[in-house]
């Protein structure tokens, strides 16, 4: 990995790969940690079998995340890599993970990966290393060296970290600390580097995007940071995390206003009946579920709405999952993310009464799955036959472009998989725009064909 942009010292001698796991926010963490580490000199190399240090940045967030993140430190070290463990994990066990694996070479919690240089400083001199800061507090600006992957035109921009909800169900506030958001100067600043490095499309993430800016200027400030951003020459901009109490009248009409703010919503609405929204600690959502779902679609008709749903939370009957099914015929999201409740230690949800049965939770999941697959396979053929603006991404084994249209968010929604003329070169096509026409629709995907580069 090189980055004519930063000032490398001399070469190391470690060769240094990183596994991720998780979110986007760990995402754009193991991105500076490899930014930082190039900049120092090591060796950043993607390829784990030929580095002698691996940084498996983990996830916490449910049991399975954490089964994962398990298997790739175990496997790192069977491997005989030296491997340090950062993020949630090492933020939310750090007094257990060196004691139950001692072959852990460092620690690195979610409120110091800028210290990542100086941790392998220190494993490099045979020190064991922990270094958690007992509640995160640092956020990354627009100064913090990053890698980009020079194969992907998205790029993830956090405006801000942490949380102050303390929804039942969800660790995160302990994991990642208060919300912390950064200036809307050194976002944009961000954003038109991003722009620079030829990014066509960047996400905005934070754990409730919507309250952006209620810690730094005393309200909710996102509409004024999607009125900068919509200045900055990035083709795309897309939304993530959008709490419904933030949707104000200002926010819409950002959204109305721009050129670049793809009307894609995502709202992590967890369910729809109010009994277990006030179990879920989140006892003021139901009255806002219906309002703002009619509003998004009366202020902007070709919005995409997409949500997250848990099934099987402690008390849901099956009056509250039918409430559920309904709510998701009436509303007719474009995607959906559905999840069984985890019980999480440390949460308020742990210790709650009437839990459902894993069985019950895993056919709910699955009735969901199979109501939102008709859904989304009937919205995608409503495509069908029209033209759209497709970015095109990679090449399949089968010599078709691989893109998505602003429907698609990238890693969690769905493609469009596009035919061409054989006469072209298909890499003339990879990170532009192109009209494309639609034939055809499944519940996921959309096939069409090429029509020109835009």
């Amino acid at each position: 990995m090189k980055q004519n942009s930063l000032k490398v010292k001399d070469k190391k001698i470690s060769k240094i790969a990183f596994s991720h796991v998780g979110c986007e926010k760990n995402l754009v963490d193991t991105e500076h940690m490899q930014g930082l580490l190039d900049k120092e000199g090591y060796e950043v190399d993607s390829d784990i079998n030929d580095a002698n240090i691996v940084v498996v940045n983990t996830c916490s967030f449910i049991e399975t995340a954490r089964e994962e993140s398990i298997r790739k430190i175990l496997e790192y070290i069977n491997q005989g890599k030296e491997v340090i463990v950062a993020g949630c994990m090492a933020q939310h066990f750090k007094d257990e993970l060196l004691k139950e694996i001692p072959e852990i070479k460092a620690l690195v919690g979610t409120g110091d990966y800028q210290k990542i240089a100086k941790v392998l400083n220190r494993v490099e001199k045979g020190q064991i290393v922990n270094e958690v800061s007992k509640i995160p507090e640092f956020i990354a600006d627009e100064v913090i060296p990053r890698y980009l992957d020079k194969k992907k035109f998205v790029a993830y921009l956090r405006i801000a970290e942490g949380c102050d909800y303390k929804c039942a169900f969800c660790i995160i506030p302990k994991l990642r600390g208060p919300q912390r958001s950064r200036t809307i100067e050194s976002i944009v600043l961000e954003a038109k580097s991003l722009a620079k490095q030829g990014i066509q499309e960047i996400i905005l993430i934070s754990q409730i995007t919507t309250n952006y800016g209620q810690d730094i200027y005393g309200k909710p400030s996102l509409a004024k940071l999607l009125n900068e951003l919509s200045k900055v020459s990035i083709p795309w901009i897309r939304i993530h995390y959008a709490y419904p109490t933030g949707l104000n009248d200002e926010v819409i009409r950002a959204f109305k206003d721009s050129k670049n703010i793809v009307p894609y919503f995502d709202l992590p609405l967890q369910h729809s009946h109010p009994d277990v929204l006030k179990s879920m600690n989140r006892p003021w959502q139901a009255s806002l579920n219906e309002s703002i779902l009619g509003k998004i679609r009366e202020e902007i008709p070709s919005a995409v709405l997409r949500t997250s749903l848990i099934v099987g939370f402690p008390g849901e009957k099956k009056e509250h999952f039918e409430h559920l099914l309904k709510f998701l015929n009436r509303h007719k999201f474009d995607h959906v993310g559905v999840f069984i409740f985890s019980p999480e230690e440390g949460t308020s949800a742990f210790d709650l009464p009437n839990r459902v049965i894993p069985e019950v939770a895993e056919a709910r999941k699955d009735n969901v799955i199979s109501v939102q697959q008709n859904i989304s396979k009937n919205k995608n053929q409503s495509y069908v036959g029209s033209k759209m603006k497709i970015l095109v991404e990679k090449i399949s084994d089968n010599n078709e472009l691989i893109g998505r249209s602003y429907n698609f968010a990238p890693e969690i929604d769905g493609n469009v998989i596009l035919s061409i003329n054989a006469n072209n070169d298909l890499k003339n096509f990879i990170g532009k725009f192109v009209e494309a026409n639609i034939s055809f629709a499944d519940e996921y995907d959309l096939y069409g064909e090429t029509i020109k580069i835009l």
